[in-house]
């Protein structure tokens, strides 16, 4: 059968007839489509046939005893094909959490990877019946439109809306592994010249982002006599120090994981690597040139979510986890942000 009109058709087709379609061209059999489908082998006939005059083709040879596809046929199964399996796979999910209190979060990989995702087995072993969910993204998601409930935020304080809550502040501190430090000490500036310096790769193409880069740490501590007069004369180090090598990698946690390994001196977000500090796995060779940078850790909570039990729970878990990252750190938040931590 091929229809045939001097007006082509633009009005897309009903989907209705989709399920049976792909049911018979996956069978090439009617009667198995209709078993299949639990209706009869004319309902299921009448259905290809009213999906042949909507497309404006037909979709299948009809043979005494067999069914082909033809190429137009062929053509609209691999499309629907995948669309009735993301269908299927979407649906399964929605019944799968119809019932079941969830908290979705978006965030930044590094920031999952390093600092929320470590603390969430205390949160589900006292809330065993939320589920959790992390879009990882360096976007920013839209908290209106999505159906996301948090988004946890890296910016200035201008940048953010006034009903965002500060967690906390940041400074950069350079950081390695004992391991590298037993071979490779460092007591001065100086010392870093032999070492290999890993940082941010793109922060230099980032306003603000640029206070994560060496040269701006070396801008304020790289003019500052190195070691009391008497032991190394005192002397200033260039602020233009040439490492052994440079490593730039464009996400923190691949930073502080090249550090880890011993590769390098990373120049690390404290808030990041407080818990490798505590535990000795890095260590701060140069404890008294940390530089306050004026990057904030934020909260936001979508205005549909904030009433639920389930996302007050978890911003309240939240804040708590940030308050012990401040005390860690020793974090003293700007007058202008003060009022909006927790």
């Amino acid at each position: 059968m091929q229809l045939t009109s001097s007006h082509p058709r633009t009005r897309p087709i009903a989907a209705g007839h989709l399920r049976a379609f792909e049911a018979v061209a996956r069978h090439l059999n009617f009667r198995a489509a209709a078993e299949e489908l639990s209706l009869t082998q004319s309902a299921v006939s009448r259905q290809i046939q009213a999906l042949e005059d909507e497309v404006g083709t037909a979709l299948f040879l009809r043979h005494t005893r067999a069914v082909e596809l033809t190429s137009a046929g062929s053509q609209l199964l691999r499309a629907s094909s995948m669309a009735l399996e993301r269908i299927d796979a979407a649906v399964r999910q929605i019944r799968q959490s119809a019932g079941r209190k969830g908290v979705a979060i978006t965030t930044w990989a590094s920031f999952a990877s390093m600092w929320l995702i470590p603390r969430l087995e205390a949160f589900q072993r006292d809330h065993p019946d939320i589920d959790i969910r992390i879009d990882a993204t360096d976007n920013a998601v839209d908290l209106a439109t999505s159906d996301v409930d948090l988004a946890l935020r890296y910016a200035v304080p201008q940048a953010m809306p006034a009903d965002a809550q500060r967690l906390f502040g940041e400074q950069l501190t350079p950081v390695a592994s004992p391991w590298l430090l037993k071979t490779q000490p460092i007591h001065s500036i100086e010392d870093l010249s032999r070492c290999a310096l890993i940082e941010a790769g793109d922060a230099h193409r980032t306003r603000h982002l640029e206070w994560l880069t060496w040269q701006r740490w070396l801008d304020t501590f790289g003019n500052k006599p190195t070691a009391p007069a008497g032991k190394r004369g005192g002397r200033a180090t260039p602020a233009k120090l040439s490492p052994q090598r440079w490593m730039y990698f464009n996400y923190a946690n691949q930073i502080v994981q090249a550090a880890l390994t011993g590769q390098g001196v990373a120049l690390a977000r404290l808030p990041l690597v407080a818990e490798s500090l505590a535990s000795g796995a890095l260590v701060e060779p140069l404890p008294h040139t940390r530089l306050d940078s004026p990057l904030v850790y934020w909260l936001l909570v979508a205005p549909r979510s904030a009433q639920r039990p389930e996302v007050k729970a978890f911003c309240e878990w939240l804040l708590k986890q940030a308050a012990e990252t401040r005390e860690a750190i020793g974090d003293v938040p700007d007058p202008d942000t003060v009022d909006q931590m927790d």
